[in-house]
């Protein structure tokens, strides 16, 4: 059969290394998935199939280091899950029986206790039978805290094929974005990045498991995983199984390019995330272990962790070049950065003990390039008046009608607790960002104390914005925002919200001042929900700190994800939700179709946002967050480019929005079994996110924050161009303090 496409010349920094005990893995694999009924009778593998995908070569590729108890063990796992993955697809995917597909799926949390003792139902079919054997093999070994995110991510795992089988059903290829998301749930990689904890002895300690650096190694090594799958299954997957779920297929639709085009596509943003990888493990984590006064014993583990997902990136590739379940012919030849015309080619270091594979290479020029461009950025150059396209918005304005009394109050608020100081806000300028114009379309219904109250909270979290690359970025003081950060932490507390220390800075008190107007008249769970929100955000202003110091522009996946936190998107969607009360069940607001469609309205919003700030961030101030930057430099265009690709990603992710709120919440709605006050609650609040999304678009049209005649003004210096540009240059850019 004729391949669709030439594969490409991969980047992979760490050549692969083989288990001394494959053999011992490879002789006890068949023999326990013939005791699960995996095998000969099943209708799904034969013992010729097994040993044909030889997972057992995959597992001692991908844990080189494991003993050989576990890496049989491990290997067990992943003839489990592969099993799954054929299982599921032959009889509910390909029969499209979404009824029976959830039926089949909500029977298996039940085979992993947290408690061995509690027992399990008896198994009903192989997929039963081998989980309850694995989960009783492996978890004695590992922690609480390790059990319940293990469990999570196979129930992701599993849930998630329902996704796949409704896009499938509807005949639908998912936008870029929502494919990441998915992906992760549904390619498992999360799932294998806890069997790495378990196979190198190396568990996340607690403390640090849900910080940013664990969660993005995490996730680039996953998407690195599922983004390589994707290139080496596109054939098995597209010609032959039907499927909508493919990245080469989700970028060949989007960018409306050729396969080949789409699969070098694919090829660079699986060598951003590992290189996104790379720079996590290199400039956070030490970091994160001085915050977090971890312990050298659990820093080593978390370092034996990094090591091995980066044995499972090698090692997966190596298999993928010889399993007989994947399009691996004729491979692109590895060329090094310095190979050129008789030149020095030094792939061979990248050796394997069955030969050198295809791609098997230290680097590529592509990819050297692609990093180095990363860190080339000169700030303040000159790209004149934003360019604005025609935005899809299908959802009619509404504003509040107490608007023009919020505007005075936010203005008596804002003096009150001292933040218009000159630093980095005036009087002007509160009036020209006309916070509660956005506020009025946010919550058009709101009485005219919840709307003030909603206008100082934007107003608070835009002031903050501004505030810290003044007040750090400048001098690149990341110490400094970071302490006060820990320190804006003590005035959002839990148990009692009035109990406060003294503010000493503006930002603090109007902090001090919001949080029990707000936080008072909630449960402790939902203060400590709505002070998360708070976390996420003030934290990702320090992120954008620690980027603007190394003047590295943003890799693109991580871009967008950071982008919904430095937005504020959490909370202001969490003040949407403020009078749903406990009547929503938590697992609801956590659920998939919840978290697509508040995503989706977030990065429409977000990249709204840099459309409108393109030139007073990239010109003005000298800005890398932004969206259309972080095309131009991907792809390597120019702005009107990065412009369309922007665009249509706002449109997809409209569709998506809509998509979800017509299909996915009904479907959501009869899995949970939710009452119509429930269901009408939930239906209330997507249209708040419709005025949200509205609203928004109307306050960046009418505010005076984004066009050229305002940012002169408000630069302060009145240069005819916007001030001068290029390096050095930022500190004429500083505005006086009022009086000065």
């Amino acid at each position: 059969m004729t391949q669709p496409f030439e594969l490409p010349a991969f980047y992979m920094p760490y050549p692969a290394r083989l288990n001394a005990h494959l053999d011992r893995a490879r002789d006890h694999s068949p023999r326990w998935a013939a005791e699960m009924g995996m095998l000969e009778g099943s209708g799904i593998w034969t013992g010729a199939d097994l040993d044909a995908h030889d997972y057992p070569l995959l597992c001692a590729y991908t844990h080189p280091d494991a003993s050989a108890e576990d890496l049989c063990l491990v290997t067990d796992w992943y003839v489990w899950v592969f099993f799954f993955d054929d299982h599921f697809l032959e009889t509910f995917k390909r029969s499209q029986d979404r009824a029976g597909g959830k039926a089949y799926l909500d029977r298996l949390p039940a085979f992993m206790p947290m408690d061995l003792s509690a027992g399990t139902p008896e198994p009903a079919n192989p997929v039963e039978a081998g989980l309850a054997d694995l989960w009783a093999r492996t978890v004695p070994a590992m922690s609480e805290d390790w059990r319940r995110r293990f469990s999570t991510s196979t129930e992701n795992l599993l849930n998630e094929s329902l996704w796949e089988l409704s896009n499938i059903n509807a005949g639908r290829v998912p936008n870029p974005v929502e494919y990441i998301e998915m992906r992760r749930k549904v390619g498992g990689a999360p799932w294998s990045a806890g069997l790495v904890e378990f196979a190198a002895r190396a568990e996340v300690p607690a403390a640090v498991a849900g910080s940013r650096p664990l969660r993005v190694l995490r996730d680039t090594f996953s998407d690195g995983v599922h983004l390589r799958n994707d290139l080496f299954s596109y054939q098995r997957e597209i010609e032959d199984e039907g499927e909508m779920s493919n990245g080469v297929l989700v970028l060949e639709t989007f960018l409306e390019c050729t396969t080949q085009e789409a699969a070098e596509a694919v090829n660079d943003l699986l060598t951003a995330r590992l290189q996104q990888f790379e720079h996590t493990a290199v400039t956070e984590l030490a970091a994160l272990f001085a915050e977090t006064g971890l312990d050298a014993a659990s820093g080593a583990r978390v370092l034996a962790y990094a090591k091995g997902l980066q044995d499972w990136q090698s090692g997966g590739h190596e298999w993928h070049l010889r399993s007989s379940r994947y399009m691996n012919g004729a491979a692109a030849p590895a060329r090094s950065p310095l190979d050129g015309p008789g030149g020095l080619d030094i792939a061979g270091a990248a050796a394997t003990p069955f030969g050198r594979g295809a791609g098997a290479v230290t680097t590529t020029r592509r990819a050297e390039s692609a990093r180095a461009r990363r860190f080339r950025h000169v700030p303040h150059q000159r790209v004149g008046p934003s360019l604005l396209p025609d935005f899809l918005m299908p959802f009619d304005l509404r504003l509040n009608t107490h608007l023009d009394g919020a505007r005075e109050r936010v203005k008596d608020w804002a003096h009150r607790v001292g933040i218009l100081d000159g630093v980095p806000w005036t009087e002007a300028k509160l009036a020209d960002y006309d916070l509660p114009l956005c506020a009025a379309g946010l919550a058009p219904d709101a009485s005219a104390d919840a709307l003030d109250l909603v206008s100082a909270w934007l107003a608070w979290g835009t002031y903050g914005d501004d505030l810290y690359p003044v007040v750090f970025g400048r001098t690149h003081d990341v110490a400094g925002a970071r302490a006060a950060t820990r320190r804006l932490g003590q005035f959002m507390p839990v148990e009692d919200p009035a109990a406060v220390p003294p503010p000493v800075s503006p930002l603090e008190r109007s902090l001090a001042d919001l949080w029990p107007r707000t936080a008072g008249p909630m449960t402790v769970a939902a203060r400590r929900r709505f002070r998360e929100t708070i976390d996420v955000m003030t934290a990702s202003w320090v992120w954008e700190l620690d980027n603007q110091a190394q003047n590295r522009i943003p890799e693109p996946v991580d871009y967008v994800e950071m982008r919904r936190m430095t937005f504020g998107s959490d909370l202001t969607m969490c003040l949407c939700r403020l009078g749903h009360g406990p009547k929503v069940p938590q697992e609801i607001y956590r659920s998939g179709p919840i978290r697509s469609l508040e995503n989706a309205a977030s990065d429409y919003a977000c990249l709204m946002n840099d459309v409108f700030s393109y030139q007073k961030e990239i010109e003005y101030e000298g800005e890398i967050h932004n969206g259309l930057l972080v095309v131009r430099d991907f792809f390597d265009c120019d702005y009107p480019a990065a412009l369309r690709i922007i665009n249509d990603l706002m449109s997809e992710r409209m569709r998506q929005f809509q998509h979800v709120a017509a299909h996915e919440l009904p479907v959501l709605y009869d899995d949970f079994g939710l009452d119509d006050e429930v269901r009408g609650i939930l239906d209330g609040y997507v249209r708040d996110l419709e005025n949200w999304l509205a609203g928004i678009l109307n306050w960046h049209r009418y505010c005076r924050r984004y066009r050229e005649s305002d940012l002169r003004r408000h630069s302060g210096r009145g240069w005819p161009l916007g001030g001068p540009t290029g390096l050095g240059t930022a500190a004429a850019r500083i505005p006086l303090p009022a009086g000065a």
